[in-house]
């Protein structure tokens, strides 16, 4: 697998509370200048990066982010916000505490809510797998599945761990066909990228991919 085919699949991520306009002025250009899947971004960023990059590369925001807590309707309307400001992917958290208190159907509606207030666009579940066990792990692909959003995603980035082999694992087992994975969180270097893809994921939402390219390659792009 060349270092292009996994850049094709790289959410390339600023995510962080003190993000600027220029920083992700900055993922935008690279996003763009190195083929990324998408950037993934503040939802506070989104309508200032549609103006800029003018439909040149999907544009992902995060939904409930990151503790997934929040009322059925505001994530609903933070979804709609984000489509209307300019939003192609959006990559939503589920509410935790129901996964622990087995409240699956209330999860399933609740992505399926937000999934129509997508309006068309990509749908992306957060599950936060540091905080599940095995079986709720399982139980999820499943749900995710079940549902009308088109990908399930590991983690946030901001809780006590990111995406690991074995989490990919279990969803590639349980997903069903049509079904597919976002690995994101802690992703450090192109091997487990790599390994990451083949063992079934199809996003990775990572800043680090980018940066190690631009440091092989310096102003350079050749891929």
């Amino acid at each position: 697998m060349n270092i292009k085919e996994i850049l094709s699949k790289v959410d390339h991520t600023i995510l962080t509370q003190e993000a600027t306009w220029e920083q992700v002025k900055e993922i935008c250009d690279d996003g763009m200048r190195y083929g990324t899947a998408s950037v993934c971004i503040p939802p506070s960023f989104v309508k200032q990066a549609a103006d800029y990059i003018q439909d040149r590369l999907p544009i992902c925001t995060v939904i409930g982010f990151p503790n997934g807590y929040s009322t059925t309707a505001v994530k609903c309307a933070e979804t709609e916000d984000a489509v209307n400001n300019g939003a192609s992917e959006i990559d939503m958290v589920i509410n935790i505490g129901w996964v622990k208190e087995g409240k699956f159907e209330m999860i399933l509606n609740e992505i399926n809510q937000v999934k129509e207030a997508c309006h068309g666009k990509l749908l992306k579940v957060i599950v936060e797998t540091c905080l599940l066990t095995k079986e709720e792990k399982i139980k999820m692909a499943e749900i995710v599945s079940e549902s009308d959003a088109e990908f399930i995603k590991t983690s946030t980035g901001f809780s006590t761990s990111g995406a690991t082999f074995e989490d990919i694992e279990i969803f590639a087992e349980h997903i069903s066909e049509g079904t597919k994975i976002k690995a994101a969180g802690g992703i450090s270097s192109i091997e487990d990228a790599q390994k990451f893809i083949e063992l079934g994921a199809d996003r990775l939402g990572t800043s680090r991919i980018v940066k190690i390219i631009k440091e092989i390659n310096g102003s350079k792009v050749n891929l």
